[in-house]
């Protein structure tokens, strides 16, 4: 929870107060870094009230809820109400109340809504021009407080492709070419005119990190600074985290003092000068953030793993990490997601590891595998790329089903990027953020005829429509 303290009429700071950090379970709670003020609101007409659907009934359609409890519903109908999954099971469907819209699947399949962990639309936008690359902020190879959401364009014309695709939720992050890049935003993509309006409900924001190539080529070797190794790039990493830690207890200290006893008189005493760097380090250090690691490498995922220890956070998802398949135990202990492509491999030196069996040789030693795209293209055919990826572990013997290769894409990057109790499966109360295919996802003759976000139909095949972007071409 967040109060305002009155400090002086011309000092106001607001003290954040909440949990200990979940590795701290058992110990006392740490004093919270009173970070920054709320953001402004926009204009109530430029954030509209999320939008819900009318009530509706599918009917026949073949249910795969990425659920372990229940996987799959074959002829089965789902009902809709206040945008949220109100009932669902197998056949006779019920009968449709009065003004209920009812939706005939026609023997299709209906899935959760798509899930990407890792994207670039709106801070990479199409047309790929110069104007349009606000993803990365490399001029100082630690830039944690610069966030993707005021970068984000809203007439990315790309958004609507990966809807049509069944994308329904992304991360978008930073781009890795610092350390720290930067906070992550997670948005529904409805269409809107403010990425703040976009925003997923309740969800907390990523830090993007980076290690690897990336930093050292903008640093080292284009403009000969620091860092130019990868020794060079943690030590950067631990001296920020141990500013942030300091940062962190000076505000913790003004929170238990913020008064002093002069002449007689109580008078305020001025708290410590924000530093939105810090603020940003200090707020994962305090659980609020969910950290987010550009790392290729097995070895530099361990230590990224151990400077996580160090400093008392938690690493959410490595990203990218074709070399995760060399370190799947420790990962799935850890408990510490992977996202990853299906077969991306050896566009530079630390790539060359790649292979196809990565996210089933992880999803069989119980690590937590997610199949993101980094794509503006691929977040178009998410589905196909799962079952690429599906394939390939069947292919060298490994016991997948296509449930476990669904939840690559639905239910297991909503764990990532911690909302998995909102969306990610079909389950009574969560979100109606669906998607109705002509045949099983798994078929490369797939496609998306309905895609349903908070049970608002955002596309349908059958219907011919005007772009929702001024830079998309009306076909």
């Amino acid at each position: 929870m967040t109060i305002l303290r009155t400090v002086s009429a011309l000092c106001l700071a607001y003290v954040v107060l909440g949990c200990a950090h979940p590795q701290s379970k058992g110990k006392t709670a740490p004093i919270k870094v009173p970070l920054e003020p709320p953001v402004a609101q926009e204009p109530s007409s430029v954030l509209p009230p999320i939008p819900m659907g009318p009530a509706t009934l599918i009917t026949q359609v073949t249910l795969l809820t990425a659920d372990d409890a229940r996987p799959s519903i074959a002829n089965g109908w789902l009902r809709i109400r206040d945008g949220k999954i109100h009932s669902m099971g197998p056949s006779p469907a019920p009968t449709a109340a009065e003004g209920e819209k009812v939706i005939n699947g026609r023997g299709g399949v209906l899935t959760p809504g798509l899930i990407d962990t890792h994207s670039h639309l709106g801070v990479y936008s199409s047309p790929h021009v110069w104007a349009h690359a606000d993803g990365n902020e490399m001029t100082n190879p630690i830039t944690a407080g610069v966030r993707a959401e005021e970068a984000f364009w809203p007439q990315d014309p790309g958004i609507e492709r990966a809807v049509r695709g069944g994308v329904t939720t992304i991360q978008v992050l930073p781009g890795s070419g610092n350390l720290i890049g930067g906070r992550t935003v997670v948005l529904k993509l409805h269409p809107r005119r403010s990425s703040r309006a976009m925003r997923f409900p309740g969800a907390k924001d990523g830090l993007k990190m980076a290690c690897g190539e990336n930093p050292k080529r903008v640093y080292g070797k284009s403009r000969k600074s620091m860092p130019m190794s990868r020794m060079g790039s943690l030590y950067l990493m631990r001296q920020k985290w141990i500013d942030a830690r300091r940062y962190r207890q000076k505000w913790a200290e003004w929170q238990k003092n913020p008064t002093k006893i002069e002449h007689g008189k109580t008078v305020p005493v001025l708290p410590p000068k924000r530093d939105l760097v810090l603020e940003t380090l200090a707020a994962v250090l305090n659980g609020e953030i969910l950290v987010h690691i550009h790392c290729y490498r097995a070895d530099e995922m361990l230590l990224q793993l151990k400077l996580a220890q160090e400093f008392g956070y938690r690493v959410r998802s490595f990203h990218h990490a074709v070399e995760a398949y060399k370190i799947r135990d420790i990962l799935a202990a850890e408990g510490v997601s992977v996202s990853t492509w299906a077969d991306w491999w050896g566009f530079k030196i630390e790539a060359y590891d790649g292979i196809e069996q990565n996210l089933a040789l992880l999803s069989e030693a119980g690590a937590l595998s997610i199949l993101h795209t980094d794509s503006a293209e691929g977040i178009q055919r998410m589905n196909q790329e799962a079952a690429k990826a599906l394939w390939a572990g069947r292919h060298e013997g490994i016991e997948l089903t296509e449930h476990d290769a669904l939840k690559w894409i639905t239910l297991n990057p909503a764990w990532a990027l911690g909302i998995e109790s909102e969306v990610g499966s079909l389950e009574v109360g969560k979100h109606a953020d669906l998607v109705l295919w002509n045949r099983n996802p798994m078929s490369v003759y797939a496609k998306a005829t309905l895609v349903l976000i908070d049970g608002v139909i955002r596309y349908d095949r059958s219907v011919v429509s005007a772009p929702w972007s001024d830079f998309e071409v009306m076909k």
